[in-house]
């Protein structure tokens, strides 16, 4: 059975698993899932989604953010961490967004990637959420998976995305990933995988090898 054999399979089976699979961050527009997702590097969603009920009450608009006083945003965005660099790429995202895009979200990749802050996992899950455009979100489940399962030998988050490209149907490589995050939560864990109650070990080169 080759790669694409096999995500044909494993998706079959995560589509029983996880039907509702979805994007974990909690937003109401699009700037919001924009702002999250920087919020999230290095940091669990579920902390994102605690940090912004209140941020997103004081800060409503791009003109908002663009305008924050940083010193002020780095204490309100404090406990996702690396919270100076996120201020600052937040900030500068937004005057970005206000100055050329009249504070709405680019609907293409190469823009995307101009905005302070916003690497090829946030634009593209961006893209997708927000305009329906298919992409590959590599995040840091998608990265311990893919590999474990052994559909990439990469490490580098973007020659992952290439390669899971080649062999995830298109129509389903957001869809996939957010599986996988999924199943990185509940099963196939960092620290100790829980193998034996995996739905596809048997497709699994990490079960198969130990």
């Amino acid at each position: 059975m080759n790669k694409k054999e096999r995500v044909i399979e494993i998706l079959k089976i995560f589509n029983e698993l996880y039907p509702e699979a979805e994007c974990s961050l909690e937003y109401m527009e699009p700037l919001q899932l924009l702002i999250s997702t920087q919020l999230a590097a290095q940091c669990t969603d579920a902390r994102v989604n605690i940090v912004t009920k209140d941020l997103y009450k004081k800060y409503r608009s791009a003109e908002d953010f663009a305008n924050a006083d940083q010193a002020e945003l780095e204490q309100d965005i404090k406990s996702t961490g690396f919270y100076r660099n996120k201020a600052k790429n937040i900030i500068g995202c937004c005057k970005l967004l206000v100055e050329k895009y009249d504070g709405k979200i680019p609907d293409n990749l190469e823009e995307m990637l101009q905005l302070p802050g916003v690497g090829r996992k946030t634009a593209n899950l961006v893209l997708y959420e927000v305009y329906g455009i298919p992409g590959v979100v590599v995040d840091t489940h998608a990265k311990r998976l893919s590999n474990r399962i052994g559909l990439t030998k990469n490490q580098e988050p973007e020659k992952i995305e290439y390669d899971l490209q080649k062999i995830v149907p298109k129509e389903s490589w957001a869809d996939f990933c957010h599986k996988l995050v999924y199943h990185g939560r509940e099963v196939c864990n960092a620290r100790k995988p829980d193998c034996e109650n995996c739905r596809i070990n048997s497709l699994c080169d990490y079960y198969n090898k130990h």
